[in-house]
């Protein structure tokens, strides 16, 4: 197999303390002030709302404490790239970068960048004003495309801090640690606020609607969007210092935390207002900050949901260039994409390529339409890198394992049926967006049957 060379190497920049950012601060972003109304509204209880957030943590945890295992074994770029191609050969590893890059990756950052600008039009309201409306049946919901002056802001964010990770992954993860602290210090302090709040005297039980299976697996769709990006740390594999140490601990010390919070936060927005209340706000943690300090409280959670997502889309971008950067190395992907910037050691084709198309898609849809196709495509290769444990451990057992997955085979094989409980509901529920996935996916098989012919 022929392979790209670059004139620089990728280098180990990344401390401890970058990796566990990247994965707390690409996980936390907007669905912390978004989801728990549309969770409210699925399940209609706060039990089962604080089930949903223990149930999807949970598989969150069983994935990260999987994947620790194969990030210390092969702390290579493209995480999961690396191991479905360690584990199922070289076509799965394709089909996870091909679909990162046009779906998953740049879907999240599409998404990301739009929730981003859902709290930046609290200050500025002219943002979501329509420019101009395309009369055709290509924008939501097979409706007309309308151009808002928020999406060109958002494009503007994603070309921005693709340029900042240009600059080095050093100069990246320092930006992510620094960025990560401050917004996680800002939540705290939005969680104790509500915490130490006057209670609003309803009861927790108090239901809106009657929940099912159905609707809490529907409930349990929005927490995985809340948890997703668990996984980044191991696509920067090459680029993390002791990578055999710190990349268990950043994986399972970031989902640890990032749960942790979750939990704290919808403690606070269910102690302050009433589980109706909730419901019906589209931003509980501003309406929660603003029935305790007034108008300018909610402005305050704003500035903490905008720099959130600041974090959320840099991790996002800075991990997820390294995906079709790792495929191109391998001859599995557009070759100009495998190349390394050799005075500032980044993958700074794959990251410009990786900006521009996210920013494409912000043109797509919504913030709910892009979340469902984000998630369906991203976990049927979640739950096959998860069954890459089982396998590379009967077809690779010499390969060297500085850590093995806690609960071993139990926690791998609960992270799969879990997956596929969600992907099959998925795919009944939102089924456009579900088969749009699938298709991208299975459009990328000719082009590997042209570079798996250029490779061997």
């Amino acid at each position: 197999m022929s392979r790209v060379v670059s004139k620089g190497e990728l280098q180990r920049d990344l401390g401890p303390w970058a990796a566990a950012s990247i994965v707390v601060g690409t996980v936390i972003g907007t669905g912390i002030f978004l989801v728990p109304s549309t969770m409210i509204q699925r399940v209609g209880s706060v039990p089962l709302v604080f089930a949903v957030w223990i149930v999807g943590g949970t598989l969150s945890l069983a994935g990260a404490l999987s994947y620790a295992e194969l990030a210390a074994a092969l702390p290579e770029a493209g995480g999961e790239y690396v191991y479905l191609r360690e584990a199922y050969g070289p076509l799965w590893g394709f089909l996870y970068a091909w679909t990162q890059m046009w779906v998953a990756k740049s879907g999240s950052i599409a998404a990301l960048a739009t929730g981003f600008f859902l709290y930046f039009a609290d200050f500025f309201p002219a943002l979501d004003r329509p420019i101009y409306r395309l009369p055709l049946p290509i924008g939501p919901h097979g409706g007309p495309l309308e151009i808002r002056y928020a999406q060109l802001a958002a494009i503007a964010l994603i070309l921005g801090l693709g340029w900042l990770n240009y600059f080095g992954v050093k100069f990246g993860g320092e930006v992510q640690t620094a960025v990560t602290v401050l917004k996680v210090l800002l939540i705290a302090l939005i969680i104790a606020f509500g915490l130490t709040a006057g209670h609003s005297g309803v009861s927790a039980s108090t239901l809106v609607t009657h929940g099912t299976l159905t609707s809490f697996v529907a409930a349990l769709v929005a927490a995985l969007w809340a948890y997703d990006g668990w996984n980044n740390a191991g696509m920067v594999g090459s680029e993390v210092r002791a990578p055999q140490r710190n990349l268990p601990l950043a994986l399972i010390g970031g989902t640890l935390g990032v749960a942790l919070l979750y939990l704290l936060a919808n403690a606070a927005y269910f102690w302050v207002l009433t589980p109706s209340q909730v419901a019906a706000s589209p931003r509980v943690a501003a309406d929660m900050m603003s029935r305790i300090l007034g108008p300018w409280g909610g402005h305050a959670v704003s500035v903490a949901a905008i720099i959130s997502t600041f974090a959320a889309l840099n991790g996002s971008i800075l991990s997820g260039a390294r995906v079709p950067y790792a495929a191109a190395r391998d001859g599995y992907f557009f070759r100009g994409l495998g190349t390394v910037n050799p005075r500032h050691h980044t993958p700074a084709s794959a990251i410009l390529v990786l900006s521009l198309w996210s920013s494409l898609l912000i043109l797509s849809g919504k913030y709910d339409d892009l979340f469902n196709l984000v998630i369906f495509a991203s976990w049927i290769l979640y739950a096959m890198t998860a069954a890459a444990v089982l396998v590379l451990r009967r077809k690779k057992p010499q390969l060297d394992r500085p850590y093995l997955t806690l609960g071993y085979p139990a926690v791998p094989v609960l992270f799969i049926l879990g997956a596929a409980i969600l992907l099959l509901f998925t795919l009944f529920d939102r089924p456009r967006e579900a088969l749009i996935g699938l298709g991208i996916m299975a459009a990328g098989l000719p082009f590997y049957r042209y570079w798996s012919r250029e490779s061997n």
